[in-house]
Formats: structure tokens, C-alpha cells, sequence
């Protein structure tokens, strides 16, 4: 399927029918970059809505004008959030404290059990519940 690498991200599908993008380290995420991936992301869906599990760990920053990027609904149809240490988590559940996620929305760092959660569409939980 569909792969792109735009320079702050990558973006494939997983053999398990899961989208994958994955934040280079260090990056800062600022509004530019989070609309470059949301639409590559809506582009390689095609009008289809999958699953996404997007690596953030050890992003640089996370701008306010990217975190509004990111409530705009998308091709997702729920986001895992992947990362490896207390910053990854804190802006996490920062983003999912103050406001409305466009999907279910959770933080892991576990990529199994992101993945295991993302497959799971029928377990029925509210969008802005941190783990």
C-alpha cells in the first residue's frame, strides 16, 4: 500500500490494516507540519476511515496551532498514541484533558497493545480517557 516520508514523518500501513505515522525525534510539531500530515494521511486513506497509531516518542515540541490540527476530524476512525517516556505522556494527556479528540483517542507505550486497542472497535470508551 500507499508510503510517504515527508522529511518530520513517515506515514505506512501496517500488515495488520492499521495506518501508521510515525513523528521523526527530536521534531517540532508545528501547525505547517501537523496539516502536511493529517492530509497526507487523508490522502493515502482515500476517502476510507482506518485505524492510526502515530509515534510521537520523543517529539522536540507540540505546538498550540498543531494541537489544533490534530482536532480536526480525519481519516482515522481511532488514534493510538505511542510513546516512550513522561513527555510523550505529558503532552498527551495534556491534549486529551483539554480538548475533544475527533475519534477515540488513547496514549500507550506499549505498541502491541496500541495496536490490540486500535483493532478492537467494538470496545465501546469515551474519546478523552487517558489510560
Amino acid at each position: 500500500m500507499a508510503q510517504t516520508d515527508a522529511g518530520d514523518y513517515d506515514i505506512r500501513f501496517q500488515s495488520s490494516g492499521v495506518m501508521w505515522l510515525a513523528w521523526k525525534p527530536g521534531v517540532r510539531i508545528e501547525a505547517h507540519n501537523a496539516r502536511a500530515a493529517v492530509d497526507a494521511v487523508n490522502n493515502i486513506a482515500d476517502g476510507r476511515r482506518y485505524p492510526l497509531l502515530v509515534t510521537m516518542a520523543d517529539a522536540g515540541h507540540l505546538s498550540h496551532a498543531a494541537r489544533e490540527v490534530f482536532l480536526e476530524p480525519c481519516a482515522a476512525s481511532r488514534i493510538a498514541l505511542l510513546g516512550n517516556n513522561p513527555v510523550d505522556r505529558m503532552l498527551a494527556q495534556y491534549q486529551l484533558a483539554v480538548q475533544e479528540p475527533p475519534c477515540p483517542t488513547r496514549f500507550f507505550v506499549s505498541e502491541d497493545e496500541a495496536i490490540a486497542w486500535l483493532q478492537d472497535a467494538d470496545e465501546a470508551e469515551p474519546a478523552r480517557t487517558p489510560p
